[in-house]
């Protein structure tokens, strides 16, 4: 029969009003029918919460009320909207193909792996790829399938009428989309309304199928069966049972097991039993899935006598149920009302492997559908719970249960009673705080206050961060009335508001702190908590400081501690000019006790806190205002200690401004000062710790004298000591005395310091020295750099170009740091117009190759021409630099003050040079943008109007991005007015320029007004521009004039517009393929230049793209590149996230560059999203809040990652390591000799390793905190007989090259010759990189009696295998056979194939297995060794 007319004969049957009676033996004994199926798959039978069709038939839900009807009603959607898909007439490329491919895997693996590890998938998930994959324009016939089978019983956590309406939705956009659905498409949805129970006619279903076309095939016909018996409806299964038998189609026993439910359902209990022998009579044996269908026809009924019995004759047939079996049965018991007889089906559980996720999701389906008692019984029986360890966070099973129970808003008399009985059997350590975090989390505001006031009677506290999640929506819409209704809710707990809540998420609603105070007072808040208070303070520290002195100096004014707002003050100092108010504000918390215990060394920590939390390019810019406020602020006699004037000087230093370091010298406390009689400081209460230091070298080096040892070492400890306390004087005097004994490191730092002194003639002879002693001694760049730097200042150019020429000569090589310490210096010297002077450095640079040319070097010659506004030497010098760099430094700078100068003649010679070197096109646009930024409007016009002149799209967003960043409106909207015209010009984009920065600005008036503008000039907007509009419209409260568009795609009309379409959609695939691929090639630069190609095109590429260049671009270290993508795509994109593969090298970046704050901040986004950042980036963080002093912060990760419950092999010393380190920072060496004894003093301890600790204070140089260390580390070792940190300290002396305190250290404690894991680790690890023989043999030198020889020469030997160095590794070989230490087969096989690179011949056969055969038999030795040592 053709299938056309077999299929309106098969809808017509359906519909046809006389079904046949069903007759068992007369449907299913006919010839030729399959006797046996195929085998059925039970571990993959599904989650539950949902009915099971063809392999997986078992019925959960109970029968319905009314089963006489032959045909359904319609359901909610109905299938009538599932109609045809027509055929592609356009083949996709096979660029595009193939990234169908990778989306599909990327899809597949990410649903496969949520499936694996939990049994069930999330909604969120399945929208996110749901929409990845609409993003590409081309969903693939799998992608659908993928997701339409998704949309079941692995979303136990989703109602059934949503998981339907959501199957629905996937059908119908990607329908619309293009997607071609086979009979496999919509077998799959068939498959989903079983799962879902969800009542639908299966004739209109066929009728679907007709019209597309689509042959239905025999899982069709299984599942049309399974629909009908799920409702009970043996007759309309009947039907298909018969047209099955004229279409010869096999009958398997899916189609049995659907019979099964259908009889009971339709309450023939006999006939369902029956169906086992007529199986038996068909030649098919009933399996295990028929039994469970069996099972739970009579759980549903009831019936446990006979329940049982099938129990016996299952199990009596070898088959055995499965975890999974019983909590299906399980699962329909509750939805039957039978819950009293779960406790005989639950005993029968096994608990398997994997029970756990299976019955987490039979859980959260009895709660999703009403059964939360049943499901509660359920977690009462995880094994995890009854472990004897219930004081852990581990035991907090029933978080995923308080969850769902939550987000299904269960009764809170309910719920209060789970978590009562769940803390009373020590199943859950705090249940309460728990759901509330998942109410705050899930916005449910009565909820989340009832959990409260349960908390509160309980006794339990309840803080202000608690209210926050509730808080953060009102913020975002400007709710006034949602954050005082939160604000009472407060009160009403007895909570008050602390200064975090005030100042984050209060205040910003509210237009001023007077319509704040108006508000508070009117709903009968006080205002006068010390958390309002502060955070007045705060706003009033950013915005005012004027206001803020005239308040804060008020005698009534209350009290408020200075940490409260220190941070929001020096914000406000960074962007304020008012020196005035500032030295006011700085005088007022020296002296005003109100503000801190201990107002003059709070305000000594406020000052250092205000450098350090600057920029260099912020103290650069304020370097006047600096001065003038340290200057003022000594003639208000306030003072600083020494050890805060140090911290200030480094990062002075640091910042390339050291001119400034004397201005702060000049505040510190004269009861300090070094120039003090010694004696006396040797008795003063306030003599600092530098100077003690300097007292004990001094004392130290006499003995040595005295005992007539080298002094050299101390010689240079003492000279570093003086010259930190800037003590030039006494340092030259030291070193003329002991001349002799003088080290170049000594010189070095004189040398340094000199400089700084601008004692030129000193340092220069301090330099001839050096070189008398020893001509091929190389300096450090950055003294070189100190040296051209004083030179040049002082007018010494010829000296400083010889200092350059030797570093050339000497081949000292310059880092980044060294770059931009010269391009400091031009810039020094370009302030004071120097131009001559600048050029013969940069030409002496330059010429000797010491760094390449850039913009950015040449710059410092055209600034200095430009600050003494010499307009013409500047044009000349930028043209200079172009004809013999190629670069053009501030061209724009200098054609803008000839615009408006008005010199036309060198005007017009600056034109035509751009215009010969860089272009005619380039020429006009940099006129363009000079008379734009001039405000010469018509000029600007006539320019564009230029015939020929086409849009540059790169340049316009050049200068747009910087009229954003400057905040410049009026040059901005006059670009985009004139460039209407302007041929090829994106309009959309130049008008997106404008909402920009409206949404910086929150200007929804001007927004509103561009958009109508673009109707006026009937721009179609595209849908991130209406997106952003939207935003800044919503932000303000105003309702939006047209429909948000939630979609990436709309349908097109016309061929001419579809055939558009497919060339921008293969457009948009050929650059993301080829923008992934060079971020994968490290191409990134090139990946960067093709994305910002495809945005002046217009091609929207999606988020993977910009996703995958920020990832490249922060690997590399280009943060603000990455940044500036980032910001592209979230203009063009708004919603756009970073992965967290990019967040966390974000988090890496920035902690790499001591922005630990917001560093700090995007870990924390990341964990409240329910993303974890990587281990790397974590440990990044830490270490960097380590160096920073930032001990809330690190405590702060800590706590979080407690509470995340996962700790990412992160070990526990890496937070007290940097807890100790931030202690050493902040000048508490105590507190971080404390915290590490404690930890290396517990009874528990496992001697874990501090070696990162002294590595951080040798590098720093750090002698004090050494000296209390040491004394830790050898205090450990000879009082408590742990030596693991003597150990580390000795290693990292041995790293250092400080052999001479590695030998003291070792004579001290002779026991850390013994730690043999500790030195075979050492060992190891020096040997896996090239040019560490000297360490190994330096160890050994220090330990020459090391039991295990052999060892250490295995080690050694590698070491040469390492630097391919042969002869060496001969005569080690020598060696070892001289001293009769064997040489085991590993060092064997290295120098054997030495000797075969070189071309030799081994005096000795080469072992002939594999590396690794013998660096594993090695391994068992040595562990073998350990264990007879133990």
């Amino acid at each position: 029969m053709p299938f056309h007319c077999a299929t309106k004969n098969m809808a017509a049957l359906l519909r046809s009003a006389r079904l046949l009676k069903f007759s068992p033996s007369g449907l299913l004994q006919i010839p030729g029918v399959k006797r046996n199926g195929p085998p059925l798959s039970r571990l993959n039978s599904g989650s539950f919460g949902g009915s099971r069709s063809v392999g997986c038939s078992r019925k959960i839900c109970p029968a319905p009320e009314n089963t006489l009807s032959c045909t359904w009603p319609y359901g909610v959607g109905c299938v009538r909207n599932y109609a045809v898909t027509t055929a592609k007439t356009d083949e996709t490329s096979v660029a595009i193909q193939s990234k169908q491919a990778q989306d599909f895997d990327w899809a597949l693996n990410k649903l496969d792996s949520s499936v694996r590890r939990t049994g069930r998938i999330t909604k969120t998930l399945l929208l996110r790829i749901f929409h990845d994959i609409c993003r590409t324009g081309y969903p693939s016939g799998n992608q659908a399938l993928l997701l339409l089978r998704s949309c079941g019983t692995l979303l136990p956590e989703v109602p059934l009428e949503e998981r339907t309406q959501l199957a629905h939705h996937v059908w119908e956009k990607l329908r619309d989309l293009g997607a071609q659905y086979d009979v496999s498409h919509y077998n799959a949805l068939l498959k989903v309304y079983l799962q879902n129970e969800f009542k639908f006619s299966p004739t209109d279903f066929l009728a679907k199928m007709e019209a597309a076309n689509i042959q239905p095939n025999r899982v069709t016909y299984q599942r049309l069966i399974a629909a009908y018996c799920q409702n009970g409806d043996i007759e309309g299964a009947s039907t298909i049972l018969g047209f099955m038998k004229n279409k010869d189609l096999p009958i398997t026993e899916a189609v049995f097991n659907s019979l099964v439910t259908g009889h009971a359902r339709a309450g023939d209990i006999e006939s369902a039993k029956n169906i086992l022998t007529v199986m038996k009579g068909a030649g098919i044996e009933p399996g295990p899935d028929t039994y469970i269908s069996l099972l739970t026809a009579y759980a549903e009924k009831g019936d446990m006598e006979s329940f049982k019995k099938t129990l016996e004759v299952a199990e009596s047939s070898d088959f055995t149920l499965m975890d999974r079996d019983f909590m299906q049965v399980i699962f329909s018991l509750a939805k039957a009302g039978q819950q009293q007889h779960l406790p005989e089906v639950v005993e029968r559980l096994r608990h398997e492997r994997g029970y756990v996720p299976d019955a987490m999701n039979l859980c959260l389906s009895l709660i999703t559908q009403g059964l939360e008692d049943s499901a509660f019984y359920i977690l009462k029986t995880f094994p995890t719970l009854q472990s004897d360890n219930l004081n852990t966070d581990s035991s907090n099973v029933g978080n995923f249960f308080l969850r769902h129970c939550v987000n299904m808003d269960m009764p809170l008399e309910k719920l209060g009673v789970y978590c009562k009985e769940l803390q009373e059997a020590n199943f859950h350590s705090t249940p309460l705080i728990f759901s509330l975090s998942c109410a705050l989390e899930s916005k449910k505001t009565v909820l989340a206050f009832e959990l409260m006031k349960m908390l509160k009677e309980q006794g339990l506290p309840t803080r202000p961060h608690y209210f926050w999640p509730l808080l953060t929506q009102h913020l975002k819409d400007k709710n006034k009335h949602g954050v005082l209704e939160v604000l009472k809710g407060m009160q009403e707990l007895g909570v008050t508001a602390d200064v975090d809540t005030f100042h984050n998420y209060i205040l910003p609603v509210f237009s001023s702190i007077e319509a704040t105070q108006q508000a508070l007072q009117d709903t009968g808040i006080s205002l006068e908590s010390e958390g309002f208070v502060s955070s007045m303070v705060r706003k009033m520290a950013v915005t005012n400081l004027a206001e803020l002195y005239n308040r804060l100096s008020d005698p009534s004014f209350p009290a408020v501690d200075l940490i409260n707002f220190r941070s929001s003050l020096s914000q406000g100092f960074k962007k304020s000019n008012d020196v005035e108010s500032m030295v006011k504000i700085t005088a007022l918390l020296y002296k005003d006790t109100r503000f801190s215990k201990d107002p003059a060394e709070k305000t000594g920590f406020f000052l250092y806190n205000l450098i350090d939390s600057s920029s260099e390019e912020e103290v650069q810019a304020q370097a006047e205002t600096l001065k003038t406020y340290f200057t003022q602020l000594k003639t208000q006699n306030i003072c600083i200690t020494a050890s805060i004037y140090k911290g200030i000087r480094n990062l002075l230093e640091s910042y390339h401004v050291p001119e400034l370091i004397k201005y702060v010298m000049a505040i510190v406390d004269p009861k300090q000062d070094k120039a003090q009689d010694l004696n006396g400081l040797m008795t003063s209460a306030h003599a600092t710790g530098t100077e003690v230091k300097v007292l004990e070298l001094e004392k130290k080096m006499e003995e040595l004298i005295a005992e007539d040892k080298p002094i050299s070492v101390v010689l240079k400890q003492l000279i570093q000591a003086l010259c930190a306390e800037e003590n030039l004087q006494q340092a030259l005097q030291l070193k003329e005395k002991h001349e002799e004994e003088m080290t170049v490191g000594g010189y070095a730092t004189l040398i340094n310091l000199c400089c700084r002194h601008d004692n030129v003639d000193e340092a220069l002879n301090l330099k001839r020295e050096i070189s008398r002693k020893d001509s091929s001694t190389v300096l450090d760049p950055s003294k070189y750099i100190a040296l051209v730097r004083a030179l040049s200042k002082n007018g010494r150019i010829e000296e400083a170009v010889d200092i350059l020429k030797e570093m050339k000569e000497k081949e000292v090589v310059m880092d980044g740091s060294h770059v931009t310490m010269l391009f400091h210096l031009l810039n020094m010297l370009a302030a004071k117009g120097a131009s001559e002077d600048i050029k013969k450095l940069q030409d002496t640079v330059f010429t000797l190759g010491l760094t390449k040319p850039s913009a950015n070097m040449c710059s410092p010659l055209v600034t200095s021409y430009l600050e003494s506004k010499n307009l013409s030497g500047a044009l000349e010098a930028a043209m200079e630099c172009q004809n013999r760099y190629n670069q053009l430094p501030r061209i724009h700078d200098i054609i803008i003050g000839l615009v408006e100068k008005g010199d036309t003649e060198l005007l017009q010679k600056a034109m035509d040079f751009v215009s010969q070197k860089r272009g005619e096109m380039t020429m006009l646009y940099d006129l363009f943008f000079a008379f734009l930024q001039t405000g010469r409007y018509r000029e600007a016009r006539k320019i564009i109007e230029t015939p020929g002149l086409r849009a540059r799209p790169g340049r316009l967003q050049w200068y747009a991005e910087r009229c954003i960043s400057a905040n410049q409106m009026e040059p901005l909207e006059q670009m985009v007015d004139i460039t209407a015209k302007l041929f090829e010009c994106d309009r959309d984009e130049m008008y997106s320029y404008i909402i920009r920065l409206c949404k910086e600005t929150n200007d929804s008036r001007k927004a509103e007004a561009v958009w109508t503008k673009m109707q006026e000039e009937n721009v179609i907007p595209r849908e991130r521009t209406l997106r952003m509009v939207a935003d800044i419209l919503r932000n303000n409260g105003e309702e939006v004039p047209f429909e948000v568009p939630e979609t990436w795609y709309t349908q097109t009309n016309t061929k001419k517009e579809a055939q558009t379409n497919e060339t921008t959609r293969s457009n948009v695939s050929d650059y993301q393929v080829r923008i992934m691929s060079l971020c994968k090639k490290s191409k990134v630069q090139e990946a960067y230049r093709l994305l910002k190609d495809a945005i002046e095109k217009g091609v929207e590429v999606g988020p993977t793209p910009y996703d995958h260049v920020i990832r490249s671009l922060l690997s590399e270290g280009s943060m603000d590149d990455a940044m500036a993508v980032r910001k592209l795509a979230e203009s063009h994109m708004p919603g756009f996230s970073l992965s967290d593969i990019a967040s966390s090298l974000l988090i890496i970046t920035q902690s790499k560059r001591g922005q630990c704050h917001e560093a700090l901040e995007n870990f924390k986004a990341m964990l409240s999203g329910d993303r974890v950042p990587s281990q790397l980036a974590i440990t990044r963080l830490i270490q960097a809040l380590g160096k920073s002093g930032d001990v809330e912060g690190i405590q702060s990760v800590e706590s979080l990652m407690k509470n995340l419950g996962t700790t990412l092999n992160l070990s526990s010393m890496v937070f007290v390591n940097n807890t100790a380190l931030a202690h050493i920072k902040n000048g508490h060496v105590g507190s971080a000799v404390e915290l590490l004894e404690e930890v290396y003093t517990r009874p528990q301890s496992s001697s874990p390793s501090m070696s990162f600790v002294f590595r951080k204070v040798l590098e720093e140089g750090n002698d004090e905190a050494l000296d209390k260390l040491s004394a830790m580390a050898e205090r450990l070792a000879n009082h408590f007989a742990c030596y693991r940190p003597a150990s580390d300290l000795f290693l990292q002396l041995l790293d250092t090259d400080k052999i001479e305190d590695a030998k003291f250290l070792l004579a001290r404690c002779n026991a850390v010759a013994e730690q043999r894991d500790v030195l075979v680790s050492y060992m190891a690890g020096k040997a896996q990189t090239p040019g560490q023989v000297g360490r190994i043999k330096s160890l050994m030198s220090l330990i020459p009696d090391f039991a295990e020889k052999y060892l250490q020469y295995s080690y050694l030997m590698k070491c040469h295998f390492m630097d391919k160095d042969l002869s060496s590794a001969k005569a080690l070989y020598e060696q070892m056979q001289k001293e009769g230490v064997p040489a085991d087969e590993l060092s064997l096989k290295r120098l054997a194939v030495l000797y075969r690179n070189q071309g030799e011949t081994a005096p000795f056969p080469e072992p002939p297995e594999s590396f690794k055969f013998y660096a594993d038999k090695l391994r068992e030795r040595v562990n073998r060794g350990q264990e007879r040592t133990d």
